[in-house]
């Protein structure tokens, strides 16, 4: 729950400017906003990389103030467009969300990723060495190794920011299907770019220059015709939706 919070990077500067919203446990929410609306900052100060300049972050009312960093870290799982892989093993990157799980449960949250088909075809397969950052498979399997690591961790809380803008439809469609197996029963706050991605959020936030413009669910928000449906028109316009996802 975010209380009237307001934070800059700069003090001066605000990016965002009393927010305020709730999310219910087990709710998806999705943020929606142009670049530099403040989205990926909502996400950086949930995570306390930052602490805010006023308001209250609270986790079933606890204020995140009065957690230990690393413990609010544990419970949380992210998935960003810029995944985090380490040279070593495939197994080794999984595990990376649970240090002392087994094989079996590695393989288990790859199947439930998508990847353990993929990751079965390398000439190693899960003791496969991936080189630093992971630049020997694609931005795809990549994407799709991070939702398994977060599927291990088991955390009460995810942050997705969507990125599948650059890798191919059947890919996409395997990292859809991940997102939603790990986003099942769990807290979770989506950065979407492709609108047709969230439409079955609990809620939507528009954000714009650090402020929520509009919030309601995807069909809510087409009736009111405002930023969102204007938002949504191009990219059908421009080729990013095609009618059906509308």
């Amino acid at each position: 729950m975010f209380e009237d919070v307001t934070f800059g990077y700069n003090k001066e500067t605000p990016i965002l400017k009393n927010l305020t919203f709730d999310a219910k446990p087990g709710q998806t929410i999705a943020l929606v906003g142009p670049t530099g609306a403040g989205k990926t900052t909502v996400v950086n100060l949930l995570m306390r990389f930052y602490d805010i300049d006023s308001g209250k972050i609270l986790i079933d009312g606890i204020d995140i103030k009065d957690i230990q960093r690393e413990k609010l870290r544990t419970s949380l799982g992210m998935v960003l467009q810029d995944v985090y892989l380490f040279a070593g093993t495939v197994r080794e990157n999984i595990a990376y969300g649970n240090l002392e799980a087994t094989d079996e449960e590695v393989e288990k949250a790859a199947k439930m990723a998508n990847c353990h088909e993929f990751i079965t075809r390398l000439p190693k397969g899960y003791q496969t060495e991936l080189s630093e950052a992971g630049s020997n498979i694609s931005q795809g399997q990549r994407q799709l190794l991070s939702i398994a690591r977060a599927i291990l961790s088991d955390p009460s809380i995810l942050i997705l920011d969507e990125a599948t803008s650059s890798v191919d439809t059947r890919t996409e469609m395997n990292i859809q299907q991940a997102m939603i197996a790990l986003m099942k029963g769990r807290t979770s706050f989506v950065i979407a770019h492709r609108l047709s991605t969230i439409r079955n959020a609990d809620q939507i936030l528009v954000i714009n220059a650090g402020t929520i413009i509009e919030s309601g669910t995807h069909e809510e928000l087409i009736q009111k015709g405002g930023f969102y449906a204007d938002l949504l028109n191009s990219q059908y316009k421009s080729g990013v939706l095609e009618e059906s996802d509308i």
